[in-house]
C-alpha cells in the first residue's frame, strides 16, 4: 500500500494513527510525509508498536491507518502529532517518546501554566537541597508517591550531608518540602510505588525524611527558585546555603 506522487504532492505533511481494527482504539501516533504513514507495516524493531503489529498478523488483521489531518507544514504536524499523544497518554500508546514540542508547549493544568508565570520567588533562608524531579512529578500523584520520586535517586556530593531541607522543584516552582533525617546508598530502604529496578543505581543516594511543618512549607511551596539555577543547566540538583 502507497501513496501515488501526486497524493503526496497534495497531502503534504500529515499526522496519522494506527488503531485496532476491532476496538478502534488507537496504539500509535505519527508525523510524516509521502508513505511514511505506511513504512512501520515493515518494521523489525523490538518496539512495543511492532509487537502490537505482529499480534494483529497472527489474528491476520491489520490496523486501521487514518490521517487526522493532512496539507500542514512540518512544524504544524509536529504541534498538531505531540498534542495529541499528550492528550491521549504515551501509556496508552506504543510511542516511545511525547512528541517534538511537548516539553515547551506539553499538556499542564491550568494552575501550573499561572504559576509558571506568576510565582513569586522564594528567599531560601534554610540550609536546603533543591531537587527538580522534572517529568516524574505530577498534580495527580499521591502523597507517597511524591515522596517515593522526590527522594531518590539522586548524584550528589558531601553538601547533601549539610541541607536540612529538600525543596521539590517542577518547572523552577516548588511543590513540596521534607526535612531529610539521612542520606543512603541508592536502592538501601524501601519504595512503595517504584520499581527496584529504577533504584538500584551505582554512586547515587536516596533521602529519608518527612514532610515539613506547614510554617516552613508556607515559606516556600509554589514560589519559584528559577533564580537558583544557571540557565541552560541540566543538573537537577542545587545547593543552598550548603
Amino acid at each position: 500500500m502507497e501513496f501515488d506522487n501526486k497524493t503526496q504532492e497534495e497531502i503534504k505533511s500529515y499526522v496519522y494513527v494506527y488503531s485496532d481494527p476491532d476496538t478502534e482504539i488507537p496504539f500509535y501516533i505519527g508525523k510524516g510525509q509521502g508513505n511514511r504513514c505506511f513504512q512501520h507495516l515493515e518494521d523489525q524493531s523490538e518496539s512495543e508498536k511492532v509487537k502490537k503489529l505482529k499480534e494483529l498478523n497472527e489474528q491476520n488483521k491489520k490496523p486501521l491507518i487514518e490521517l487526522l489531518r493532512y496539507g500542514l507544514t512540518d512544524n504544524e504536524a509536529s504541534l498538531l502529532e505531540a498534542t495529541l499523544i499528550d492528550y491521549i497518554g504515551c501509556e496508552n500508546l506504543t510511542n516511545k517518546v511525547r512528541g517534538l514540542h511537548s516539553r515547551s508547549f506539553g499538556r499542564e493544568f491550568v494552575q501550573d501554566i499561572m504559576l509558571k508565570y506568576t510565582a513569586e520567588d522564594a528567599i531560601i533562608e534554610d540550609k536546603a537541597i533543591l531537587i527538580s524531579v522534572g517529568n516524574s512529578y505530577s498534580r495527580k500523584m499521591s502523597e507517597e508517591e511524591l515522596y517515593d520520586y522526590s527522594r531518590g535517586v539522586w548524584k550528589v556530593n558531601e553538601n547533601r550531608h549539610k541541607a536540612e531541607l529538600a525543596l521539590i522543584v517542577f518547572q523552577g516552582i516548588v511543590r513540596e518540602v521534607y526535612t531529610i533525617s539521612k542520606w543512603y546508598k541508592a536502592g538501601t530502604s524501601n519504595y512503595k510505588s517504584r520499581d527496584p529496578s529504577e533504584i538500584m543505581v551505582p554512586k547515587r543516594k536516596e533521602f529519608e525524611g518527612e514532610k515539613a511543618e506547614d510554617s516552613i512549607r508556607k515559606k516556600y511551596i509554589n514560589k519559584s527558585v528559577r533564580q537558583y539555577f544557571s540557565k541552560g543547566s541540566r543538573n537537577p540538583i542545587k545547593y543552598v546555603n550548603c
